[in-house]
């Protein structure tokens, strides 16, 4: 009988801790496919959040540029991800200016300027 409640107790927890072992190895998968793909001149970010660039790579350590001419030694582990530029389409963005103008131009002509407040008291 103690069996038959602790039974769907197991099950759960056996399927959490299955579940949870996968999120982990695709996580780590992806970390080691990061690190083999990394290029010389390649733009990353560390774990610490500093953005770099790539000057010289080893097994286990590359060398991250911080500044021109400030080089300096991490673990690849310390290699959280790459930088990745977004291109911007320039008609996108005039598209945007131009919508963005003419709805400037209608709050502008729907304003109204308060030259006297309502509630000022008067000197008699």
């Amino acid at each position: 009988m103690d069996l038959v409640i602790f039974l769907p107790l197991l099950i759960v927890m056996g399927a959490f801790m299955y579940f949870s072992s996968r999120r982990q190895k695709k996580a780590m998968q992806a970390t080691i496919d990061l690190h083999n793909s990394l290029q010389i001149g390649d733009q990353v970010h560390t774990t610490s959040g500093l953005q770099a660039t790539i000057t010289s790579i080893g097994d286990d350590y590359v060398e991250l540029e911080i500044a021109p001419g400030v080089i300096t030694t991490w673990v690849k582990l310390a290699i959280r991800d790459r930088v990745v530029d977004e291109v911007e389409d320039d008609d996108e963005d005039e598209d945007f200016e131009e919508s963005q103008s003419g709805v400037r131009a209608e709050l502008n002509s729907k304003a109204t300027e308060i030259t006297e407040s309502p509630n000022t008291k008067t000197d008699s």
